[in-house]
């Protein structure tokens, strides 16, 4: 009995997490959308002074953080599946506002669609715990991985929706595009419905919230460390992504170059999501965090080898390979830290610390390249990562000593 008790709890698990990674496919879409024409969109709107091109994907990464606590407390509220069907209605609203915005040429009004486009991805963010909150201890990395391996669908999906939508509604450049996360939003949402409902259960942890406090769970090492090593991880990526379309066109490749370079990107960002899990049950996750990490600083090293389009795809390839897993493995490591009824609070700030980071780290991006070029971008890569590298360390030392 108990056997076939634990046998369906790994089969509701692995089907919640393919259900869950069919989603990302099409609804993590709208990030590469954003990525691959929200600064050069923004660079056309804007005049002579082009430092702020990147603020419309500074928007979309301040959208994230900020509907990180409410995306958070809308899923315990309504459910994983009600919640996330909320999160793809958000963001095919922000599709909406973003197409209006460029109609009317209005800067601003684009930066804050691309911001309400970030509230409705910030449910997505939540995918991978969802994940890994109905898997059992021994499936949970592997869960996180394969919902984010559905990022590969994303990786060709989102850059090839741009690549054919992008004169759609012309002469109104880009439009088309953001109409078009209006219908990946809905097929997303239709996806999602096969997800099973959370009624008791979630109710029940959301009256009876008899965890430790925010503050003892995140003053715990291992908790403040995974979400340092996010953090350093996700700003970076996004750091140098944000200004890699930018450099590209600057240095005289067309806007479809720029588009690949992010596909490329983005694929490597989740195709080794089908192992990557695997990797840090059989290794650890501070030992695949720390790979992460080498790959980045690869990336750092190719980037200022030289301005040719391989070696800007080469760095954005590396970039993608080392935020797998650094990411999945810093995620894995925060999801061991805290107690099922835990986990909203834990969750929330967990996301908003990070993406009110990874805001940071897109709007410098356009003011560190508009002031010292794209040689500064893949420099400022080594530092972080460093410190990161230094952390992961310290803590490896710690886990010895104290193995619990």
């Amino acid at each position: 009995m108990t056997a076939t008790t634990a046998s369906d709890v790994a089969a509701e698990a692995r089907r919640t997490a393919i259900i869950l990674s069919a989603a990302q496919a099409v609804l993590g879409s709208a990030g590469p959308i954003c990525f691959a024409l929200g600064a050069l969109a923004g660079h056309f709107m804007l005049g002579a002074d082009k430092s702020l091109a990147t603020a419309p994907l500074t928007g979309y990464s301040v959208g994230l953080a900020v509907g990180a606590l409410p995306a958070a407390a809308i899923i315990r509220k309504l459910g994983h599946r009600d919640g996330f069907v909320t999160g793809s209605g958000v963001a095919a609203l922000g599709g909406l506002v973003a197409a209006i915005a460029l109609f009317q040429s209005s800067f601003w009004l684009f930066a804050f669609g691309l911001a309400v486009v970030g509230m409705g991805n910030a449910f997505v963010q939540q995918f991978r715990f969802a994940a890994a909150d109905n898997a059992p201890p021994e499936f949970k990395a592997r869960a996180i991985s394969l919902v984010l391996a559905g990022g590969i669908v994303t990786a060709v999906l989102g850059p090839q929706t741009v690549i054919f939508t992008h004169e759609l509604l012309a002469p109104v450049p880009f439009a088309g595009s953001f109409v078009a996360i209006i219908g990946l939003s809905a097929i997303g949402a239709a996806i999602l419905f096969f997800l099973p409902t959370r009624k008791a259960v979630e109710t029940q942890r959301t009256q009876a919230d008899t965890g430790r406090p925010l503050l003892e769970i995140i003053s715990q090492p291992r908790y403040a460390v995974a979400l340092l090593c996010a953090v350093g991880s996700y700003s970076m990526m996004t750091f140098v992504m944000t200004g890699a379309p930018l450099a590209m066109v600057g240095c005289g490749f067309s806007s479809d170059d720029a588009t690949l370079g992010i596909s490329w990107h983005v694929m490597a960002m989740f195709a080794p999501s089908f192992f990557t899990g695997r990797l840090i049950h059989r290794f650890g996750a501070i030992t695949i965090v720390t790979c992460g990490f080498a790959l980045l600083i690869a990336c750092s090293l190719v980037a200022l080898s030289g301005i040719e389009l391989w070696q800007f795809w080469t760095a954005l390839i590396l970039l993608g390979l080392g935020w797998n897993f650094a990411f999945i493995g810093s995620t894995a490591i925060v999801a061991a830290c805290y107690h099922p009824e835990e986990k909203g609070k834990a969750q929330g700030f967990h996301d908003f610390v990070l993406f009110s980071s990874v805001a940071f780290a897109s709007l410098m991006s356009g003011a560190v390249y508009n002031a010292w070029g794209w040689e500064m971008l893949a420099t400022i890569v080594l530092p972080v990562t460093g410190l990161c590298l230094a952390l992961l360390f310290v803590q490896r030392l710690l886990s010895r000593r104290l193995p619990g």
